[in-house]
């Protein structure tokens, strides 16, 4: 996926059961690949919808040494994101788990409905044998 390209809404990387830092993380590092971008365009990028998600996440990521962030002192002013050597090292990881969500992610998210409150089955399934 290019920068460029607005990512999916459902993108399964959303419901991945397990996290590389925040839920944004492996989105952002997605979106980073080919370059630095400006807040906004990634915010456009990713479709996040609050601007505080966003900026809490590549400040985590900025403190983890996950992304340089660069204070442009041009007119207008403004401030972009790059991918550091780190960041970039999460590719091997992302494009795993990019793998086992194409190979498993349609039944976790079937266990995900027939567990959730609308259903009223979102209490644990009764023990089939005595507990021990």
């Amino acid at each position: 996926m290019t920068a460029d390209a607005r990512m999916d809404p459902s993108c399964p990387m959303a419901a991945f059961p397990f996290q590389v830092g925040g839920k944004w993380t492996g989105m952002v590092v997605v979106a980073l690949l080919d370059g630095p971008l400006r807040f906004s365009h990634l915010r456009e990028t990713l479709g996040v919808s609050s601007a505080k998600v966003l900026a809490e996440t590549l400040r985590d990521m900025t403190r983890d040494g996950l992304v340089i962030r660069t204070d442009h002192q041009a007119n207008p002013p403004h401030v972009t994101y790059e991918l550091t050597g780190l960041g970039r090292s999460l590719l091997p990881v992302i494009d795993a788990m990019r793998e086992w969500s194409d190979q498993h992610l349609a039944d976790l998210l079937a266990h995900r409905q027939a567990h959730s409150p609308v259903t009223g089955s979102d209490a644990a399934p009764a023990p089939t044998s005595p507990p021990r």
